[in-house]
Parts: C-alpha cells; structure tokens; sequence
C-alpha cells in the first residue's frame, strides 16, 4: 500500500527584524527557529538560510520536498509605500529614501530569486500581507473554531492595524488603520525620546512605566495624537520623522515636553519615567477602544490578537481584565518572526477544513545527552552527568541556597520570551536578587523586571486573577509581593508565567521541588543571554555565556557545570552590542 506523501509548506519573515523560518507538516507547525540564534546576530534581518537548514535538517528533508514556500508580506505593496510616501513628503523624505533603496532594488524586492538562489528552491510561492501574517498566526494557532482578531503594530505594506474574523477556516480583515498613523510608531517614537532603541527597546520603556506617573497623558492626547472612539488614531505628524527623516521624532516633539530626548545610557531622571507611564497609559487606552470596537463590529465571544504591539504585557492585563471578550488569545511569537509561522499556517488553511492544534512555543533544537558531551571535551570543560531526580534535587538545592542557574533544556522557545528552555533562574525571596543578576549577569539596567514562573496549580495563591499565563504575555497584580520581592514590579505587578506538567513537565518538576525545600512554587524566569545577544541556542553558546558572565552553575540536561572545577577554561568572548 503506497503511503500518502506529506506535504511541506515553509515559512519565512525577512529582510526588516527578527528574521525567522517555520516548517508545518500536513498542516502542523513542526518547527521554527529565529535566524538570530543561530548567526548570534540579535534581530538578524538577513534572509533566514541558517533558520530554513535548520529546520529542514530537523524533518529530515531537503528543500525538494518542500512543497510551497509562504512569505510573511507584499514586497511590492511595501515598496509602492516608500515610493508614495517619498512623493507625498519630498524633499524631506529624500534622505531616508536614498539610504533605503540600494537595499531594496539589491534584495528587498527580488524575494522569489533571492531564495531559489540562496536554497535552491524550485516550487511555488505563496504571499501573505503582513497583517493577514500576524493575525494567522494567532487565529490559527488558537483553540477557538471562530473568533475576532486585532493586530497593532508598526506597519506592514500599509496597514498598521486591521481586525476581522476567523469563519469558516477563512480569514477575512474588515477594516485596517494605514500609514504613517501608527500606534506603534507613536509607542516607538517616545521609546527613542527616552533613550532607548527603536524595534528593540520598547519592552524597555513598558518596564520603566511603573516607576513614574501619566503627568503627560493628556498633553500627548492633546498636542500628539488624536484617539477616536473606535480606537483608530491620527498623529500630529508635525512633531515626528519616521516618514521623513531618519529619527523618530523632532524639536517640535521634544519642544511639547520642554526636554530633549535622552541619551541613550544616560541616568533617567523622574521626569522621563512619567513620560513612560504617560505613553504608557495612552496605549492602553487605544488597545482597550479598539478591542470594544472589534466586540461590536465582529459579535464575537473570544479575541485573537497579534502584531508587536500585542507584546505589551501591562495593556494586556488591562485587556483582559475588561473582560470586553469572554477569552483572549495572543500567539508567542507575535512579533515579525511569528510572521513566518502565520503565512505558513495562512497558505495551509486555504480552502480546506482545520484541525484545531495548539502550537507550542518549544519548537527549536533537543540536544542529546552526547551532543551536550562533545560540546564539553571540545572546550574541556568538566560537568557532572547525573540522573534526571539527581539533577533536580541538585538543581533545586543550589536554588534554594541561593545561587543563580543557567538552564538548558528541551527544545528553543519561538519568540521573544524565555519559557524555562533557555532561561536563567533564581530564587524569588531574595530582595538583592534582581539587583545582582541585572548587575553581574544581564548586564543590563537596573529598572529593568524579571518575571515569575509559578506552578499553574498555585498562581492563584500568590497573583490575581492568573489565567492565560503559560506564555508571560500578561501582568497580574500580586496578592502580597513581600515574599517574593525580586520578581514583583515598582506598581505590585509581575509578568507571570505559569507552568504545568503537559507544557513543561521537567520545569514543572523543578519548581515543585525547590517549593518543597524553600517554601515558595516560584522562581525567577529570564532569558538566557547577556545584554546585546540573542538568547542561547546550542551548549556552546550556553557556556559562553556562562563564563563570561556572574552566574553559578550551569545545567545542560542533565550536565551540572560549576566555575571552581573549571578555573582552566578559556572561551574566546563575543562582542557585545549594548542595546
């Protein structure tokens, strides 16, 4: 009997930030993985060959076997953008158009002859808008047969936002925000004016939020953006630059507040904390308008919501404690690397019936017991191999006694977000704890949160109200943060990740065992990198990290690594690209 051949469509996100591959096998997402970790470039935006080898390497394919490659966007739409935008802004607009368009006529625009060139693809090509990417991606990652979805982000082609709906297996966008009036570009624009990088230090101006107050709410409601009821916007554009320039923002903007933008690097005063909250504040106001109008539009119970925006875990909590929908779903890896899985899953759904499958978020490499041994006698380093209840108890222990793990297990987690695969872990219930890892470990500010992985079964005794938090994409308000200090926030928050025994059962295993010797069902969750690099993917990058930073003990399955028995080791360092 002549066994049916599988079929194999291939995601791919490229050429702007966080470019990433994702192969799905009859319809099933099998796997996925960032170019960033395997270059060690953080946000490569580089056509992703490392990722699309890899993951093609994991199915034990080749590239003939691929029946379709599905790409995250329009590049010609995108590209009309710029041409319109240039036109509609000149001259202003000339210099970011003249640094833009070498990369665009060498690569950006020839998507289809640049792949089949790079890994010798020979079949179709199916295109997706960058939007339909980001809200494929959650629809049809999510456990719901129909639903509504949301996406805000910076921009794709044009849009910025779009809602519709999930019926029939058929996505269908009914309405879209274009550009240049973005709510992401406005989040962007006073993360640059706080000091901090543009695509990638947002995340930093929502953890600096909770320590300042929203003195500027309504002079950013009044001077720079217009909010209407729907949730649709329009900015000021007089006092930004990202469609003209090659800033965000101008004089005018820093003109309104009486300041100039901060340095990066430099100390953030009182007042640059209240602008976070400030913006802070208005953001959630246009998620939570947007979501009510999408409630009424669409007459749908449950809400899927993507783009970069949805990574907001504080207007995430506000979301879902409105309870303007009876359930919510944010996909992972909602950012653009996720725009690889969602045009992948976008061109499998096309036409057919779905089967309602919840994607993991572990979708990268197990490294095998002997794969672990050689990357330790190629550089010499000496590890105790115990057995999987020994290296818990000795992991738990070390916890317990106060010491900072490296933790390697299990396969990469997609998107931006340790989920105790690569992860770093402390005890909670030491108030100099976060102090000491931002300081000697992440190398990174001291504003700057951890969040709190908890055993699922107990979230509740310790956060309010915890529910949708296996993937730490919400805030919860702690119920009394005293005992465990180093992962609640300046406001009595924290991002909360929960944990069971079918998500991650030997993270699950651990945290019951540290809560039999320390008393606490929770521990400290960051990712597993120092500042400027991605997050580790192989032992190699693991003890990389390790011995060029302040942490403890090192934990590779089920190899335990410590520094004092390893005093001769020598790992050339990589350079750090502070962020």
């Amino acid at each position: 009997m002549e066994v049916e051949k599988a079929t194999y469509i291939l995601g791919i996100s490229a050429y702007f930030h966080d470019s990433a591959a994702a192969l799905l096998k009859d319809g099933r997402v099998l796997v996925a993985i960032q170019e960033e970790r395997l270059t060690r470039i953080k946000q490569d935006s580089s056509l992703p060959v490392n990722a699309v080898q890899f993951c093609l390497d994991f199915a034990g394919i080749t590239i003939d076997d691929v029946d379709t490659i599905a790409y995250y966007e329009k590049p010609f739409l995108k590209f009309e953008r710029l041409l319109e935008t240039q036109i509609a802004f000149y001259p202003k607009a000339y210099l970011p158009f003249r640094k833009t368009i070498k990369s665009w006529l060498r690569d950006k625009l020839w998507v289809p002859h640049n792949i089949r060139k790079a890994i010798g693809f020979k079949g179709e090509f199916f295109y997706c808008e960058h939007h339909e990417s980001h809200a494929a991606a959650a629809s049809y990652s999510s456990p719901f047969e129909e639903t509504a979805f949301l996406t805000l982000d910076g921009v794709g082609e044009w849009t910025c936002a779009s809602y519709g709906i999930l019926k029939n297996n058929q996505l269908q966008i009914l309405s879209e925000q274009t550009y240049p009036h973005s709510v992401g570009m406005l989040y962007s624009a006073f993360a640059q004016y706080c000091g901090f990088r543009v695509n990638s230090g947002e995340y930093k101006l929502m953890g600096l939020a909770p320590y300042g107050k929203p003195k500027y709410a309504d002079l950013i409601r009044e001077k720079i953006v217009q909010i209407n009821k729907d949730g649709s916007i329009k900015l000021e554009l007089k006092y930004f630059r990202f469609h003209n320039g090659m800033r965000m923002i101008n004089s005018k903007f820093e003109n309104v507040f009486g300041k100039p933008a901060l340095k990066p690097e430099k100390n953030i005063s009182t007042f640059y904390k209240d602008i976070a909250a400030s913006i802070q504040e208005v953001l959630e106001e246009i998620v939570l308008k947007s979501a009510s109008h999408v409630r009424v539009q669409t007459g749908m119970k449950y809400l899927c919501y993507g783009g970069g925006v949805a990574l907001n875990c504080k207007a995430n909590q506000r979301l879902l404690e409105s309870e303007i929908f009876e359930d919510i779903f944010i996909y992972g890896a909602s950012g653009d690397a996720g725009g690889a899985v969602g045009a992948a899953l976008l061109c499998s759904n096309q036409n057919q019936s779905r089967q309602i499958i919840s994607t993991s978020s572990y979708l990268g490499k197990e490294f095998t017991a002997e794969e672990i041994q050689n990357t330790l006698g190629e550089y010499k380093v000496k590890g105790t191999l115990l057995s999987k209840e020994e290296m818990i108890g000795v992991t738990s222990s070390e916890l317990a006694n106060g010491k900072v793990i490296a933790w390697l297990q299990g396969r990469d987690e997609m998107g931006p977000r340790a989920l105790g695969n690569r992860s770093i872990l402390a005890s909670p219930t030491d108030n100099q704890m976060r102090d000491r890892i931002n300081r000697m470990i992440k190398f990174r500010e001291q504003f700057r949160p951890f969040a709190p992985v908890v055993l699922e079964e107990k979230a509740n005794d310790y956060f309010k109200s915890v529910r949708n938090a296996n993937e730490m994409l919400y805030t919860f308000t702690a119920l009394d943060g005293k005992e465990i200090p180093s992962c609640v926030h300046e406001d009595g928050s924290a991002r909360v990740q929960t944990v069971n025994s079918h998500q991650n059962p030997l993270l699950h295993e651990l945290i019951a065992e540290f809560n039999r010797k320390a008393g606490v069902p929770i521990l400290i969750n960051t990712s597993f990198n120092r500042r400027g690099e991605p997050m580790v993917h192989s032992p190699e990058d693991a003890l990389r990290t390790f011995f060029r930073s302040g942490l403890d003990v090192l934990v590779l399955g089920n190899f335990v690594i410590r520094k004092e028995e390893n005093s001769h080791v020598q790992i050339e360092d990589t350079t750090l690209e502070l962020d």
